[in-house]
């Protein structure tokens, strides 16, 4: 099976590229064909870097591309922000186009909302109408389209975001020069919708009830994106009464040093104001670290089945939970093995199965056990 994704991919910084290159590696090793036509910047074996998010001719190029490829099946990473201006709408002509020339097209959709806005209907309209399988994160996602698109609703497929398999670095606070901490860890982009300001407002109250807590912010900007929120969060930073128990890094972190700082962490609030699946929830998953999040319906539901962190729905909360999940280690350790039981079947092996399942659903040749070989030229 020669496996086709339409999607940005390492080193380009985006949760999507990162969601793709560990999905892709795993369909891999069930011994399929992976090929990535991708942004401009991408770089790898198999990878073709095809276009930027300012051209007005998406669609003919990624078709060009893809075509040539001679896929058995295309799997779109679709988010609204990837293919163009008017929210992406260069992709439904993609889809059509492949429709045309009996290509069949999987779409996973990484941002679906219980409320669908015009825009987002009109897109989806298409897409669903258009692809031969919708994957989805989240059951409430499945059912959101189900209620917008009910006579689709047998190619809305659910597959959970992936979740490496990882043990911690036992020396990650040594190096860090954080032994003998508790480690609040703030990771990702920082930008207002992820909220981290108001962890850094409350800490304060936190190091008020703990000596040896460390608030450990690491992550960056893209660019200058956000500037006025960027000097907002780096002054509420650098003017905190307690700036002596932070500690900030800033940078664009290879796999292995964010794997470091990760494997400090104590916990991982995530206050985000709007979002669905988080890539660094997935991150904090493959190191069994609990977590305190919003109450946005995503997080509530994947505390309520992994039942790794606790909900906060106010400051009063975030700062009862963190203490609560810092001061009593027992508690902490139980969080820390319900995410380990019951994130097992979250592991990438495992999403790629179901990826597979879905993909022979709507490939034309049923290939059955047919596999892919391939030998690098300097082995």
């Amino acid at each position: 099976m020669r496996v086709c994704y339409i999607s940005t991919y390492p080193p380009t910084e985006c949760g999507i590229a990162t969601y793709t290159k560990y999905l892709s590696d795993a369909i891999k090793e069930c011994e399929k064909e992976v090929l990535v036509v991708s942004q401009e910047g991408a770089e790898g074996h198999n990878i073709f870097p095809t276009y930027t998010p300012l051209d007005n001719d998406i669609s003919v190029k990624l078709f060009h591309m893809a075509s040539k490829l001679t896929p058995d099946v295309i799997n779109i990473q679709h988010e609204y922000g990837l293919f163009g201006s008017e929210s992406g709408i260069q992709i439904t002509d993609f889809i059509l186009r492949c429709k045309i020339a009996d290509i069949p097209v999987v779409t996973t959709l990484h941002t679906v909302y219980e409320d669908l806005t015009r825009t987002q209907r009109i897109l989806l309209e298409c897409i669903t109408r258009n692809s031969s399988a919708i994957i989805v994160h989240e059951n409430y996602q499945k059912e959101t389209l189900s209620r917008y698109f009910p006579e689709r609703k047998d190619k809305f497929y659910v597959a959970p975001h992936g979740v490496r398999d990882c043990k911690r670095d036992p020396h990650a606070k040594k190096l860090l020069g954080l032994e003998g901490k508790k480690v609040i860890l703030l990771a990702g982009y920082f930008r207002p919708t992820k909220g981290f300001h108001r962890i850094v407002e409350i800490f304060p109250r936190i190091a008020e009830k703990m000596d040896d807590v460390v608030l450990l912010v690491a992550g960056k900007m893209r660019g200058l994106e956000y500037f006025e929120y960027q000097k907002y969060f780096f002054d509420l930073i650098n003017h905190s009464p307690v700036m002596d128990k932070i500690l900030v890094l800033r940078g664009q972190f290879p796999q292995h040093t964010f794997d470091v700082i990760l494997s400090s962490a104590d916990v991982m609030p995530m206050p985000y104001e709007v979002g669905a699946q988080s890539g660094i929830l997935a991150q904090a998953s493959a190191f069994h670290i609990p977590v305190v999040t919003s109450d946005l319906l995503s997080f509530r539901i994947w505390n309520e089945e992994i039942k790794g962190g606790l909900t906060a729905y106010n400051d009063d909360d975030y700062v009862e939970n963190i203490l609560k999940i810092l001061s009593d280690d027992k508690f902490a350790k139980t969080l820390e093995n319900n995410i380990m039981k019951n994130t097992k079947d979250r592991k990438w092996h495992e999403i790629a199965k179901q990826h597979l399942l879905i993909y022979e659903k709507v490939i034309k040749v049923p290939y059955g056990r047919g596999k892919y070989f391939y030998v690098p030229e300097d082995q």
